[in-house]
């Protein structure tokens, strides 16, 4: 069973920046397309970006296009959001996915496993 853990949320000004990460602490995410996905309150979750198992496919949303990167470390270990020129609307609990078989990488029933979550909060 892998358990994700996402972490680097917080409360941030607009137009600041954030970098989210996404690990399997004792797990490699080498076989492993990655999404992130949000959940602001009232609305339902949504898909934010995604990154194919070989790095070659990566989606963002048209929301987040230009000012989120998402990017997978060397090892595999820990998959990245930078998040910069933050907006208000970008607040949410934030999501990593995990899925061996990923094809648009913004549905979320392709993925396997989930993390627990972690706050942006973009407020002045």
């Amino acid at each position: 069973q892998v358990q994700l853990v996402e972490s680097g949320g917080g409360l941030v000004q607009p137009g600041g920046s954030l970098r989210l990460s996404c690990a399997a602490p004792g797990f490699t995410l080498a076989y492993y397309a990655i999404g992130w996905f949000r959940q602001a309150p009232g609305k339902e979750r949504e898909g934010v970006s995604s990154i194919s198992s070989s790095d070659s496919t990566i989606w963002y949303a048209d929301s987040v296009k230009g000012r989120f990167t998402i990017s997978r470390d060397k090892d595999k270990s820990t998959v990245y959001l930078q998040m910069n020129s933050l907006k208000p609307e970008d607040t949410a609990v934030y999501y990593c996915a995990a899925g061996e078989v990923v094809v648009t990488g913004y549905l979320q029933n392709e993925y396997d496993y989930w993390g627990q979550g972690t706050q942006v909060t973009v407020s002045s």
